[in-house]
């Protein structure tokens, strides 16, 4: 199947009513009221986007409870919440758990789990980060442990993302016969659970200890665990393509709208030299996410890939226009009322999530297909 750097006319719809239903609510809820409330998101909408968009569907079979599009699908919605910063359980649940249960489980538990995923009746955070912060693709510090039939698990888990508001824990584990997946219930005895607070106050993190837990072994992921870091990364490009089209949208209006010396700033040649530098960087990150999206959609041979290659692009890309953003704002972009700083944050905070730019091209270096 060949790539079509265009979205269909249902791709586009689906875009234009996530973010409908988004702006309908902003109106009445502000950013910062979600991400200071107890759940960390607006329940009320992410209730709206499950029950009349379908987001956590998209990329599940239909067999199995979902709407059987794909991950791009899942993509596409990710680039409108990072258009707005909106925090929600849709990466933590929708893309990592969903992903997770698709490269890891064996179909009979995926069956029992993904209807529930894909309605959004439950919320399931991925631990798999190990106690340095880093995502291995050879397993994890976490050690499942088998006697006589049940299973146990030992270990910390760091950057789990969304573990407090969760009501399935999805563990990534290392057992004698390779990496697994099992499930643990995040209130059972052996499980401890620890908020931490990041640099990005959309995102929250938290850190999960396991000491000897009663865990469900739900399949294997054999050699299909770099995959499965491969489409989480693709993912985190999606929100980082969408924050910084809105940072350069936000820059050209400010620009705009603010005169000095009797005109107005965007008629200053320096600047809109700058904006377009913005404008580059924006286009391509697109384009480059865009086809690392369609590769893990189709699982095709070069995922891996594509995959280290956006991730490695896009998060540089964010990170400079977010801070041209705050350079072209002025002194009101490090103020608390003003989001240009929440667009700085959130560049540098995704920028390390997953693996840095720099683990991306040592991949890419030693020949990752």
């Amino acid at each position: 199947m060949t790539m079509q750097f265009s979205l269909t006319e249902e791709q586009q719809e689906l875009a234009k009513t996530v973010r409908a239903v988004i702006l309908r609510r902003l109106s009445s809820t502000s950013l910062r009221d979600a991400f200071a409330s107890q759940a960390g998101y607006d329940e009320v909408l992410w209730k709206a986007l499950c029950g009349q968009v379908g987001v956590t569907a998209l990329s599940v079979p239909e067999n199995m409870g979902g709407l059987g599009f794909t991950s791009f699908e899942t993509h596409i919605v990710l680039e409108e919440l990072g258009r707005t910063l909106t925090p929600s359980p849709l990466l933590s649940s929708g893309v990592l758990g969903v992903q997770a249960l698709l490269y890891g489980a064996d179909a009979q538990e995926q069956a029992r789990l993904l209807p529930e995923l894909a309605e959004g009746a439950r919320e399931a955070a991925l631990c798999w980060a190990d106690e340095h912060g880093r995502w291995r693709t050879d397993g994890s510090s976490v050690i499942g442990r088998d006697q006589d039939g049940s299973w146990y698990l030992d270990g910390v888990s760091t950057l789990v993302l969304g573990s407090s508001e969760s009501t399935t824990l999805l563990v990534v584990a290392s057992t004698s016969d390779g990496a697994a997946l099992f499930e643990a219930d995040p209130a059972s005895d052996g499980v401890t659970l620890e908020s931490v607070r990041g640099v990005d106050p959309t995102m929250r993190f938290g850190t999960v200890r396991f000491d000897g837990a009663a865990a469900r072994r739900l399949g294997g992921f054999g050699d299909r665990l770099a995959d499965l870091h491969a489409a989480a990364s693709t993912a985190i490009t999606a929100l980082q393509v969408g924050g910084a089209q809105a940072a350069l949208d936000r820059t050209v209006a400010h620009l705009s709208e603010r005169v000095q010396f009797g005109r107005p700033l965007a008629s200053f040649q320096a600047l809109k030299h700058r904006c377009a530098d913005m404008l580059v960087a924006v286009e391509t990150a697109r384009s480059i996410s865009w086809a690392a999206a369609w590769a893990a959609a189709e699982s095709t041979p070069d995922m891996r890939r594509q995959s280290a290659i956006a991730a490695s692009w896009c998060s540089e890309a964010f990170s400079a226009v977010a801070r041209e953003m705050v350079q072209m704002h002025g002194g009101i972009a490090i103020t608390w009322e003003h989001d240009a700083h929440l667009y700085f944050k959130r560049a540098h905070s995704t920028a390390q999530l997953l693996g840095a730019p720099h683990e991306h091209r040592r991949l890419l270096g030693a020949g990752v297909r």
